[in-house]
């Protein structure tokens, strides 16, 4: 029993999550969308709210299970998979310990005959009836419900589904009805008999409050297969032209995802290929996805002032050239900051510790000698910030960084001036004012709630490196291949968090993001953010002085140019996202309901390869999404 209740591992697949594309494969999609039925959502408790507060875990029941289910489920939430009881075990024990570990179980139970043989699970059935009185336990039956006949305690069940057998997208179908990416629309076209259940029975569950996963074709067959076409040939091109050894592309049109495919390898010895849920080191997409959404929940909450001056949330700049400009321009890289600074320079001996005491001067540095007091081999109380390998950084050396930044002189000239400076100082004013380290805060207020289990910093504290698509061979600084680190010198000295970069993720996790805010605030039937900060953070801020940008976002140049815009010259004006220095870019555009995710490590294995850029790889894409679903 143990063996046939065991953790079905699943790996995504490499290509399409669905079969190749086909009508047969829509079709079926969609009758299994008018099949599964909803029998019971006591207090509808489906689709599931308030994931922050939910520790789910799945068991499967019976073989061979579907395979479809758990993995349509895990691109909701973070979802742990379990062994039912060991030999022996009672199932009331294996329960207990369960319910101390997670307060809900979503069970899917194999409920058909294969070769006229009575279905497996109906050897567990002491374990199934005992799962049936759970408050918490959600069951969805993949076969024709007729185990409701000798385990009556399912009738009472918080929530029941069946999933027809003979359409093979069922257990993706209940899954996404499960959180509210469609909803549940059939009835039952006959009793089952000895039960309650009868013909006519089936319950409807809205549909459309978070991203649904659907066959490509689904829309628009012609249309799709031809984006389809067009994306596979730009990146294939960028695959041979070694912009990137892999990548991947989702698309989304109002709420839809309708294209997600993986391309190439993590490296060029073509060893492991591209996964759909591999992660990935956002770069400068950060700058969007972490400290700027906690800054845009406290100015809806109004606790944050865009046009109070800095040294309102960070005193210690107060007597700064800065003290006194709002973040309204800072963020908007509209107020005379520099671009950045090379803070690792500064740890090498020979050279300034401020770029703008004296020029950098590496060919001193041949021997490559860090100051005194800066770095040790061995991590300690003093020496506690990792950066790499044998490299810990000493614990107060940030406190220097943000000293730089203070004293870095302003640009002469006003105007529109791209600066990650703006990013390292975001992180610092939201922990002042919500009195905690960021990362908790993004977690149970943003992350959490939107089932973006991934979205985080320093991804090898939860997630295998196997799993972590490596970036650069830094060979100036760090001396070692950059895989589960940040990219980013500044970012890895402040111990791999910062508002600008840092952020790892996978594409599904980011669209969610990005749905939010294309949504201005909701998702999953929650409004996260106040609807009137995400259009005062997306918004042009500055744009009769030329600035394009919004505060954060990036926006469509103000006169489109082709060959210097990386985004589609049909997106619209309303459009926001950003690009990350890795090869990572976001799009979104409320008005026509288009989403792009496009991620590739285009530094792997070294940061002078800009063919990414030189062929316009990005751009391209995005154009052949706007030129077939824009309309």
């Amino acid at each position: 029993m143990h063996q046939q209740l065991k953790f079905l591992s699943i790996i995504i697949a490499l290509a399409l999550p669905w079969p190749a594309l086909s009508q047969g494969v829509v079709e079926q999609f969609k009758q299994a969308e008018q099949a599964v039925t909803v029998l019971r959502n006591a207090g509808e408790v489906v689709p599931l709210r308030g994931l922050n507060k939910l520790r789910i875990a799945y068991l499967g029941i019976g073989e061979p299970l579907s395979g479809h289910f758990l993995q349509a489920l895990r691109r909701y939430a973070p979802i742990a998979a379990l062994d039912g009881p060991a030999p022996g075990e009672l199932p009331a024990d294996w329960l207990a310990a369960q319910q101390a570990a997670y307060n809900l179980l979503i069970i899917e139970i194999q409920d058909y005959s294969i070769e006229g043989q009575l279905p497996s699970a109906f050897q567990y059935l002491p374990l199934i009836e005992a799962l049936g009185r759970q408050p918490n336990a959600l069951f969805v039956l993949h076969g024709d419900g007729g185990i409701l006949q000798a385990a009556p305690a399912l009738w009472e069940a918080p929530f029941l589904a069946i999933a027809p057998v003979q359409f093979p997208a069922s257990p993706a179908v209940a899954a996404q009805i499960i959180f509210g990416g469609l909803g549940a629309k059939a009835q039952l076209m006959g009793p089952i008999y000895e039960t309650p259940f009868q013909r006519g029975d089936g319950l409807s569950t809205p549909g459309g409050l978070r991203l649904s996963y659907l066959p490509p074709g689904y829309l628009d067959a012609a249309r799709e297969q031809r984006l389809a076409d067009s994306v596979r040939t730009i990146m294939a091109e960028g695959i041979r032209a070694h912009a990137f050894p892999g990548g991947q592309v989702l698309v989304a049109k109002d709420g839809k995802v309708i294209f997600h495919e993986a391309f190439g390898y993590h490296t060029y010895d073509r060893l492991r290929p591209t996964a759909l849920d591999d992660i990935y080191d956002f770069a400068s997409v950060t700058k969007i996805s972490a400290a700027l959404p906690a800054a845009m929940k406290l100015f809806g909450e109004g606790r944050f002032d865009l046009d109070a001056p800095l040294k309102r949330y960070l005193p210690r700049f107060g007597a700064s050239n800065k003290g006194d400009i709002p973040f309204r321009p800072i963020l908007a890289h509209q107020a005379r900051l520099r671009s950045w600074i090379a803070f690792w320079r500064g740890t090498l001996k020979g050279q300034a510790t401020y770029p703008w005491e004296r020029e950098w001067d590496l060919e001193r540095n041949n021997d490559f000698r860090f100051k005194a007091r800066t770095f040790r081999a061995d991590s300690s109380r003093a020496y506690s910030i990792y950066v790499a390998d044998k490299l810990w950084l000493h614990r107060k050396y940030p406190q220097k960084m943000y000293r730089a930044i203070r004293k870095s002189p302003l640009n002469e000239e006003s105007g529109y001036v791209y600066s990650d400076l703006a990013f390292f100082l975001l992180p610092a004013a939201v922990e002042q004012i919500i009195g905690q380290p960021l990362e908790p805060y993004l977690q149970h207020n943003l992350y959490g709630p939107l089932g973006a289990g991934t979205l985080g910093y320093n991804p090898l504290r939860r997630f295998p490196r196997e799993r972590i698509v490596p970036t650069e061979r830094d060979t100036f600084f760090r001396m070692a291949q950059l895989h589960g680190a940040v990219h980013d010198e500044g970012a890895a000295m402040l111990g791999g968090i910062s508002g600008h970069a840092g952020l790892f993720g996978t594409a599904d996790d980011l669209a969610k993001l990005m749905t939010l805010y294309m949504n201005y605030g909701s998702y999953g039937g929650e409004q996260l953010i106040a609807e009137a900060a995400v259009q005062e953070f997306t918004r042009c801020q500055y744009c009769p002085e030329g600035n394009r940008r919004a505060l954060g976002f990036d926006r469509p140049m103000l006169e489109y140019q082709a060959g210097r815009s990386m985004v589609a010259e049909a997106a619209s004006f309303q459009s926001f996202g950003h690009s990350g220095y890795t090869g990572t870019f976001t799009w979104a555009d409320p008005e026509s309901g288009l989403l792009l995710v496009f991620f590739s490590n285009r530094v792997y294995p070294t940061r002078d390869n800009n063919r990414l850029s030189e062929l316009d790889i990005r751009p391209r894409i995005h154009a052949a999404v706007y030129r077939l679903l824009g309309e």
